[in-house]
Formats: C-alpha cells, structure tokens, sequence
C-alpha cells in the first residue's frame, strides 16, 4: 500500500545556461547544462516517485538521445510522471529533496520551488520538502562545478489512502 523511492541527479555548471532548480529561474552567472533544461531538483524528484513504482526513471521515459526532449521543461516531463503514478493508482504520501550546490543561496526560492513542484503533481506544498545544503567548499559542488540533488518519495496506493 505504500511504496519508497529514492531519487539522485547531478548536473555539471556552465556558463550560457539558465539555472532552473524546482521550475525557478534562478538568477545566477552560470546554470546547469544537460538536454532538457537540467532542473536537478525536479529529475531527482521525478527518479524518486518512478523509482517508487519500479517504472524505470526519467533517462528511461525521456531519453536525452531524443530531439523531442532538447531543452525541455522539467516541470511538464513531472507532468507526465504524475500522470504515470496516478494511472499505476497511486498518490504522493510526501515527497522529501536536498540540492546540493555551493552557490548561490537558495533559501529565497525554496518556497517557489515547493509550490511547483506541488501544483504539478495535484498535491499541497505540505507534502513537498526542499531543502539546500553545501559542501563546505568540498568535491565538485564544493567547487562550483556542478550541483546535485537526492530526493526520497512515499507513494500511497489511493485505495488505502480513500478509505483510511
């Protein structure tokens, strides 16, 4: 009736690139370089709740091999993700995140990150955690080389959840 899923990403920094954590558009010198718009938050989230259901993760569903994915918005591929965990008969119990990154501060934006996340998925910011935390100057994101993020999702069978 409930099912975990943990979810990892990481993404290298570059110049000419926005930086997208949680569908926010962080102003900052450099941003995330990958095919889609490299939102690390939000493909950690999205291998948390696939991972869940044992339905792959997002490398799987949207491969980067795939034009039709080249500078996509995360926030509609977790679109489809939720469409997935809903078709399987499944809701978000919570879902938990951590970025790692040592720049910039991202305190002012986790609250407009939580409320992404939550509307994309049909649930409240209640249940979306987003943390943030350094490296104390340590590996590659210590370095300001990339950042990562881990994310941890309980879904609830809504059978259960309806009748509980």
């Amino acid at each position: 009736m409930f099912r975990i899923g943990h979810g990892y990403d990481v993404h290298k920094l570059a110049e000419g690139r926005k930086l997208i954590l949680g569908g926010v558009d962080i102003p900052h010198t450099t941003g995330l370089l990958g095919h889609s718009d490299a939102d690390v938050l939000a493909h950690a989230i999205m291998d948390a709740m696939l991972g869940a259901l044992a339905l792959g993760d997002i490398g799987h569903l949207f491969p980067d091999n795939d034009d039709s994915f080249k500078g996509a918005d995360s926030m509609k591929l977790m679109e489809e993700v939720c469409r997935r965990i809903d078709a399987e008969g499944y809701t978000i119990g919570n879902i938990d995140a951590t970025i790692i990154a040592q720049a910039p501060k991202l305190a002012p934006h986790i609250m407009a990150m939580r409320e992404n996340i939550a509307r994309v998925c049909g649930t409240d910011v209640s249940q979306i955690s987003v943390k943030a935390t350094t490296e104390e100057h340590l590996g590659f994101t210590g370095e300001k080389l990339g950042m990562s993020a881990h994310a941890v999702a309980l879904l609830m069978k809504k059978k259960f959840f309806l009748l509980n």
